[in-house]
């Protein structure tokens, strides 16, 4: 008993725990429905703010993998029933209906979809022959290598829905080639941080470039009455404002980054692994065709239609005759407790507007008018977003708290819900000053993925915040053009 004692220590995760509840009790039991005299604090509203914030505290200390508090939140959500029915009764069944109407949706079906569809490409071989044949094609120096991180990351968020197939695919094939070149462990994490430090704006230029994230973004904007961006919409409003986002963490790269030494690799070795591929295999021939199928799907379908093809032609590549690429195993691919906390993340938006929370905390919170101007209407969003996403870390947490507030404090102005979700996803998106504000930045963390610290994190997030209010002024400007603003 004596060593089990000695042996406890208080972390950061007993203490999260403990001031996640103190929170919860604190908001629930204030009188906080004074703090606003034109928008009513429901007791549903009211444990719904003390329920979301308690789960922020668990979030932001790591008191558990992120999926298990998440279903932890939508667990006390209909417990307290804090949703009403037509009576005006709290009801659980009512609030069982808004806390999980993700699932009845396109938006969760979309990303398991693309969970599968990446794994066909990763599983069959098409992702690695791409990688090896766009580096053997583009690469000669340091400064084209880490050019070609960028393109390819570009490229392939069209092919492989999600981030983080996509980085690891290209982190293997840079690090033959930094191996080749005889580049030490520093120089390794320099070209290691990049990829996924490329993976944010690289994924944002497609509504499928990040199969978690972006459907999410547009699933906001439809339940506020904004408009549903189809797949052409959405690259047409994001392609300009991620394209500086991009050449300015591609410029930043180049010059804080820089490996110690220029690269000179053994060509014939990338060759020669590529070589190993061999010819084009069955499995890669019917990805190709599936790919092929699906983004022309994505070009001429929009709505929720996007998310349904997504979802059938996932399943269609384990399919005998036509698929077979994907197995039994390749359900691992599909990440539950990113589901689970996908769910949650959603549950904030749509529970939070079903108890007036939302409107509540946009009243209290933010200014009492829009500004005109929608330059500084961009850099309020973006600055308070970012300051809130420095606290909270989790950028779908951020979103489901931020958005719909925001949305509701622009409601009745020139702005549209779709233009207030976009410019709040791009502040904290492609913003980060540590790991854990970067869903991909930390995943890459360590030796045995990037192999690179925090100490990179922070010498790339610091002067991404400058390129964070760049980034929004020319969103304002490009939504205005578009008419979103």
């Amino acid at each position: 008993m004596e060593a089990e004692k000695k042996a406890f220590k208080i972390t950061k995760r007993e203490i999260g725990f403990v001031l996640g509840i103190v929170v919860f009790l604190l908001v629930k039991f204030l009188p906080l429905a004074e703090l606003s005299s034109t928008v009513e604090l429901t007791v549903g509203g009211q444990t719904c703010l003390a329920l979301t914030l308690a789960t922020v505290v668990f979030w932001a200390c790591g008191v558990a993998q992120p999926g298990f508090v998440g279903l932890l939140y939508c667990a006390l959500l209909v417990l307290f029933k804090v949703c009403v029915d037509d009576t005006g009764a709290a009801s659980i069944s009512a609030t069982v209906a808004s806390t999980f109407s993700s699932w009845t949706k396109a938006t969760m079906w979309l990303v398991i979809g693309a969970y599968l569809i990446a794994s066909a490409v990763k599983e069959s071989g098409l992702g690695e022959r791409i990688a090896y044949a766009f580096m053997l094609k583009f690469v000669r120096d340091a400064k084209s290598l880490i050019i070609s991180i960028f393109a390819l990351t570009f490229v392939l968020s069209l092919l492989i829905p999600h981030p983080f197939p996509r980085a690891f695919l290209i982190l293997a094939v840079v690090s033959v080639i930094a191996e080749s070149a005889g580049y030490g462990d520093d120089d390794k994490g320099k070209l290691g941080f990049l990829v996924f430090a490329a993976a944010a704006p690289g994924s944002m230029f497609f509504l499928t470039g990040d199969s978690t994230l972006n459907p999410l973004v547009a699933q906001y904007s439809v339940e506020a009455g904004g408009m549903s961006p189809s797949f052409i919409d959405w690259f047409l409003y994001m392609s300009v404002p991620m394209l500086v986002a991009l050449l300015c963490t591609l410029f930043l790269g180049l010059f804080l980054f820089k490996p110690s030494k220029e690269l000179v690799y053994d060509r014939e070795q990338i060759v020669a692994k590529q070589a190993a591929l061999g010819k084009l295999s069955v499995k890669e021939i019917r990805t190709i065709v599936w790919l092929v199928i699906a983004i022309a799907l994505w070009l001429t379908v929009s709505g929720d239609y996007i998310g349904w093809v997504t979802l059938a032609i996932g399943v269609a590549l384990a399919m005998p005759i036509i698929g077979e690429v994907l197995t039994p195993a390749s359900w691992n691919a599909v990440d539950i407790k990113s589901l689970m906390f996908l769910t949650a993340a959603m549950a904030v938006g749509s529970v939070g507007g079903a108890t007036g929370m939302n409107a509540w905390i946009a009243d209290v919170v933010l200014p009492s008018s829009v500004p005109e101007n929608i330059f500084l209407f961009a850099l309020l969003v973006a600055a308070l977003s970012m300051i809130i996403h420095m606290f909270m870390g989790s950028v779908m947490a951020v979103l489901g708290v931020c958005v719909p507030a925001f949305i509701s404090f622009a409601a009745g102005s020139s702005v549209s819900p779709l233009a207030v979700a976009l410019i709040v996803f791009t502040s904290i998106n492609i913003h980060y000053i540590l790991p854990f504000h970067n869903l991909p930045i930390l995943i890459g963390e360590g030796k045995d993925a990037g192999g690179y610290t925090s100490k990179e994190a922070m010498r790339m997030g610091i002067p991404l915040t400058a390129v964070v209010f760049i980034v929004v002024l020319v969103e304002a400007a490009w939504f205005h053009f578009f008419g979103l603003m």
